[in-house]
């Protein structure tokens, strides 16, 4: 009676013995036998691998170059906007730590002053150099995440806002009218004479003259 052993023996033998025939691959020399029957057959040798050129393993022939395998289509898309994303977190922080002064952070913006007071252009154009706009509430939270600053510095700031001069309507900076607004009572009443908005230390809003100096409150 054949042990245990040796049962696993012949069946891993037959099993290899298949193998071989199909991939017709040398092997390394088989076991000794077993009380006269053959031996073991040697494993298989798995191919060999292919080099960069093409050829196994093989020095690169003249005028071909070693051409590396990319990413999936999938994975350089996600790739991608992961690194659009970062760059786009860099610049807003760049351009907050370049001002140094107070920050808030509301929902996906962040809003940063340097403490500063200047007329409408002035205020403008130092929040675009940093890279953002002058702040523009669009909802009662970012309303009061800029009415935190203004308390802080307690002075009115301008906000991203201006009035249209054909329609007569405020719009924000890319001229696209608002669909949230905190005026005061009253408010706006300068009919054509009073084309930017300050915000009172108390959030809500006034029409008021452009060359007048208002806190810098900007938003990234």
């Amino acid at each position: 009676m054949f042990s245990y052993a040796s049962y696993m023996l012949t069946a891993v033998a037959a099993l290899l013995v298949t193998c071989h025939a199909l991939c017709k691959c040398p092997g390394i020399p088989g076991l000794p036998g077993i009380r006269g029957r053959d031996g073991l057959k040697g494993w298989l040798h798995p191919p060999g691998l292919t080099g960069p050129y093409g050829n196994l393993m093989g020095p690169p022939r003249r005028g071909h170059l070693p051409q590396l395998q990319g990413l999936p289509g999938f994975l350089d898309i996600e790739l991608d906007d992961v690194l659009v994303n970062l760059k786009h977190r860099l610049s807003r922080l760049e351009g907050v730590l370049a001002l140094n002064g107070k920050i808030r952070e509301v929902g996906e913006k962040i809003l940063a002053s340097n403490g500063k007071e200047v007329d409408f252009a002035s205020a403008l154009e130092s929040c675009e150099e940093a890279g953002g706009t002058l702040a523009t509430p669009m909802n009662e939270e970012e309303n009061k995440a800029v009415l935190d600053i203004v308390k802080q510095y307690n002075r009115y700031a301008y906000l991203g806002i201006k009035e249209d001069e054909t329609s007569g309507q405020f719009k924000d900076i890319n001229g696209t009218p608002l669909n949230y607004t905190k005026w005061h009572q009253y408010e706006p009443n300068g009919k054509g004479t009073e084309n930017c908005v300050e915000m009172y230390t108390d959030g809500s809003w006034n029409d008021k003259k452009c060359n007048l100096n208002r806190l810098t409150i900007c938003e990234f």
